[in-house]
């Protein structure tokens, strides 16, 4: 049976010992690389050599299973900090820490497989369909390995939630260029608006869209078209027999009724799906083969082939008869449901406020999901559904954390309330927590070599252009430049300051003088990357705390849906309301 398995009160009390936590180590994941050198950061807040930070974070690494809580460590130090100087005097005690409050350390989060588990009961206690486990992705077919492996590991959750809710719409919000929309629409024969404020991102999936359907038709109109002689992984066309085949002005090769839509190119895409559209036409469960079939069919270099077809002629009179039923019978399963598996792009910035309504005009109860909504979308998504009562259930996936808004932040703008991505829920914002955008950009890896040439750069501003205003930013510099000297003379000319002050000697005797103290900040960035999971864990527990607080939703849960060495950012937070007889509990 499904069900909510950490109360509100077990959520605010993780979230009080990452807080605790957090308040006194935030001083390093808040001090700003930039200002490493000119701020004297390392003595600041260190009070070890930075080769026992290296040292230290290098065999934690190494280390086995799941840290245990010691509380405090020696006499004076909490957390590896000095009491009374505020500054790091212990390494492994901090770098232990660090893991016992990051979300694994914590053990609060689901698995993708517990809460597959948990889905399959709850729709089979209620009669709906089951929804089969998919397999692993090629990775060098249709996307990368991490957004296929994202796309396949989300997807079947998704499908859960829809048959646990008994519905058929999705709204897939900063859906991009439509992977996991189309995955769910081919696949699930699930009805998929796509939602995203790039008209780039949306007219891309439109068009990929728009071909997906072509080949569906021609499916239907020439299932016998497409069926390899020989039983290899990848053909090239011309070694496709028996197909009817047309050509067009331009030499391209075009299929039956098809002729003049279907060009050679497309139709590597066709071979591929061919048995996906056949999925869909019989709403089977997914198909390990299936899946890979249509993952290949998006990939306009690949063919996948299928089985040996057995010619009409070897069949039993039976055998013919009955294949003709069951033909007839998808033909119009397929012609009813048309209407309901398709992927819809749409252009639209989206915020909390936004009626979705007018938006969709077909709009029924649905699942909205986001995969990698950047900053405050992704808690715009959450409010959305806590707030639409078509929304019957919600999957959000978020990254970005740099780029929330903080309501309590006192160095950053004013927001509503209705705005501010953090705190989201009202346990945090009673207490006017801020983690500040330096510890959220934490978990952002830079180009160590970048990083130190932006810090001695503020060096040379602040020796020789003291008149320079800081609102201006560098941009990227770093990637265009041949040397520090180039990086420091482009950066000069984007700030639009007197680069004539400066011998190339002058701007090289900086690097010289630095380059022995870049470990230092290798050092400390390797604590700030520890940190990261920490802050990352605060802003899911409060998400999750949100959803708690109110009294519509059922269940919610965090779950780890990614492997983390592929996709880093891997937890979700779902939720799922108790609207009508939607959910069984």
């Amino acid at each position: 049976m499904l069900s909510s398995s950490k109360s509100l009160t077990e959520i605010q009390q993780k979230i009080d010992e990452v807080k605790r936590f957090l308040s006194v180590t935030l001083s390093i994941a808040n001090a700003h690389t930039v200002e490493f050198y000119t701020h004297d950061v390392w003595k600041r807040l260190v009070a070890v050599p930075p080769e026992e930070v290296l040292s230290a974070v290098s065999s934690c690494g190494d280390q086995k299973g799941e840290p245990q809580h010691k509380g405090k460590g020696q006499a004076g130090n909490i957390f590896g900090f000095c009491s009374h100087t505020n500054r790091l005097v212990d390494t492994h005690e901090l770098l232990q820490m660090a893991r016992a409050h990051s979300l694994p350390g914590l053990g609060f989060c689901l698995s993708r497989d517990e809460l597959l588990q948990a889905f399959r009961e709850n729709v089979s206690e209620s009669g709906a369909p089951l929804v089969g486990t998919g397999a692993e992705l090629e990775p060098d077919e249709f996307m990368n390995s991490k957004k296929a492996h994202e796309v396949q590991s989300m997807s079947e959750v998704v499908a859960c939630l829809a048959r646990c809710c008994r519905v058929k719409q999705v709204i897939d919000v900063g859906s991009g260029k439509g992977y996991l929309s189309s995955f769910l629409s081919l696949q699930y024969g699930l009805k998929v608006y796509g939602i995203d404020s790039s008209s780039t991102n949306t007219h891309g999936a439109q068009e990929r869209n728009r071909k997906l359907k072509k080949f569906s038709r021609a499916y239907q109109k020439h299932s016998k078209a497409v069926r390899p002689q020989e039983e290899a992984t990848r053909l090239p066309l011309e070694d496709f027999k028996n197909i009817e085949t047309g050509t067009n002005g331009d030499g391209d090769v075009l299929y039956g009724d098809e002729a003049g839509i279907v060009s050679q190119e497309e139709r590597k895409v066709f071979v591929g799906l061919t048995d996906v559209h056949l999925a869909v036409e019989q709403h089977s469960e997914p198909n390990p083969q299936t899946e890979e079939l249509f993952l290949s069919a998006l990939a306009a270099d690949v063919i996948q082939t299928t089985p040996p077809r057995i010619p009409p002629s070897q069949l039993s009179a039976a055998e013919r008869e009955r294949r003709k039923r069951e033909n007839l019978e998808r033909k119009a399963l397929n012609r009813s449901q048309s209407a309901s598996a398709v992927f819809s792009p749409l252009t639209s910035y989206v915020t909390a406020d936004t009626e979705l309504r007018e938006l969709i005009n077909e709009l029924e109860d649905a699942v909205m999901v986001g995969l990698h909504t950047c900053g405050d979308l992704a808690p715009s998504t959450l409010r959305m559904f806590v707030a639409k009562p078509e929304l019957a259930a919600v999957c959000s996936v978020g990254c970005c954390y740099h780029l929330l808004s903080e309501e309590f932040d006192p160095a950053g703008q004013e927001c509503s309330h209705s705005v501010c991505g953090f705190p989201l829920s009202q346990y945090l914002r009673e207490q006017s927590w801020f983690c500040g955008r330096n510890a959220r950009m934490s978990a952002c890896l830079i180009q160590m070599e970048s990083l130190f040439y932006r810090a001695v750069l503020h060096v040379i501003l602040r020796d020789h252009y003291s008149s320079y205003k800081s609102e201006k930013r560098v941009g990227n510099v770093y990637s265009k430049a041949k040397s520090f000297v180039d990086y420091v003379r482009r950066a000069l000319r984007r700030l639009e300051l007197d680069e004539s002050k400066l011998s190339d000697s002058d701007i090289q005797d900086y690097q010289d003088t630095y380059r022995p103290r870049m470990a230092e900040m290798h050092a400390f960035n390797m604590l700030k990357v520890t940190l990261a999971p920490c802050i990352e864990g605060l802003i899911l527990l409060d998400r999750l705390c949100y959803l708690k607080e109110q009294e519509g939703v059922w269940f919610s849960a965090l779950v780890q849906l990614f492997d983390p060495l592929l996709s880093p950012r891997c937890y979700a937070v779902i939720g799922l309301k108790t609207n009508g007889n939607r959910i069984t509990h």
